[in-house]
């Protein structure tokens, strides 16, 4: 009866109230994206760069972009990339629906987690993959454009403090990526994609679930479970990135230098490279999926409470 109480209670799909479930999650997805963004910038520059090139790590490419291009330089692409907020809400409904469906089936916590966050990841990177493109194209404009096929054109890169440019930039990257591999470019690094943010997405929920039940039972009675939550995210962030990153070094290298074999790009990454080459970016990854992780855990834990519907509010207690 004491380890019962003390199991983290996890609000189900049907617990929710789904207007204030999707019009409070739009604010949580946009406030963290904001702030992990610069990091996310990193990570594109570190593993498309070739050794130590440009940038020695993570934070010798935060001084350095903040030095030569500004706060600014940190942010490139992110007015085109706040449209993942659609892809957002496509994962979260994807993950809280296929749970429900595979509650029929077993009633394993893990095997829902498994099944349902690869598929959330499915469908999200369906719309993801063009966005993610188009602003990784972006990100590496300032330092970084030597090591893509775009360029913006001078007139743009001039004028990037007036707010209508942002969009200019977008609209010329789009046009580029159009005229040099037609629709498909939009889709360059799907395979790959699906192939990083699946297994990435399917081990962070059961390693979440993991993490926060151990620290569950270890931990006093009176510990408020959402610290354990908030702290268990970051656990699974760190785990889930360390073992899907080399695939998505090569997710980055497909999508910006215009390649079309994710085989090839691994091969060739590892012979020129080496071993070393496959944990690119993995620090600026785990640093900004910590925070990222805390505040999609708080965030989200604190979404489905208030998200109750109003006959389960004094039903609930943690």
């Amino acid at each position: 009866m004491m380890q019962q109480k003390r199991n983290i209670r996890i609000i189900e799909w049907e617990d929710l109230d789904k207007r204030k479930f999707y019009s409070l999650g739009v604010f949580m997805t946009l406030t963290t994206r904001a702030t992990v963004y610069p990091f996310t910038l990193i990570r594109t520059r570190l593993q498309v760069q070739k050794g130590k090139s440009l940038y020695n790590g993570t934070f010798d490419a935060f001084f350095k972009i903040l030095k030569v291009e500004g706060v600014r330089g940190l942010y490139r692409g992110f007015m085109v990339n706040t449209f993942t907020l659609i892809s957002g809400q496509a994962y979260i409904t994807t993950y809280e629906l296929v749970r429900k469906y595979v509650s029929h089936y077993s009633s394993s916590n893990t095997f829902k987690s498994l099944v349902a966050g690869g598929s959330a990841s499915l469908v999200a990177q369906s719309i993801t993959v063009p966005i993610d493109v188009v602003s990784q194209q972006l990100m590496m404009q300032g330092q970084g454009e030597h090591l893509t096929r775009f360029k913006l054109k001078p007139k743009i890169v001039m004028a990037t403090s007036k707010h209508k440019v942002t969009f200019g930039q977008t609209k010329d990257i789009m046009v580029q990526i159009f005229a040099a591999d037609g629709f498909r470019g939009f889709y360059r690094g799907y395979v790959a994609s699906l192939l990083t943010y699946i297994p990435n997405s399917a081990l962070w929920w059961p390693f979440y679930h993991f993490y926060a039940e151990q620290m569950s039972r270890l931990a006093p009675s009176n510990c408020p479970h959402l610290l354990l939550q908030a702290v268990a995210g970051p656990m699974a962030a760190a785990t889930a990135s360390t073992i899907t990153n080399p695939m998505d070094v090569v997710r980055a290298r497909v999508q910006v230098e215009g390649r079309s074999s994710v085989i090839g790009t691994f091969k060739q990454l590892l012979a020129e490279e080496g071993m070393w080459g496959l944990t690119k970016g993995l620090s600026a990854r785990i640093i900004s999926s910590t925070p990222t992780s805390i505040l999609i855990v708080i965030g989200y834990e604190t979404l489905k409470r208030l998200s109750l519907r109003p006959e389960l509010v004094h039903t609930r207690h943690w």
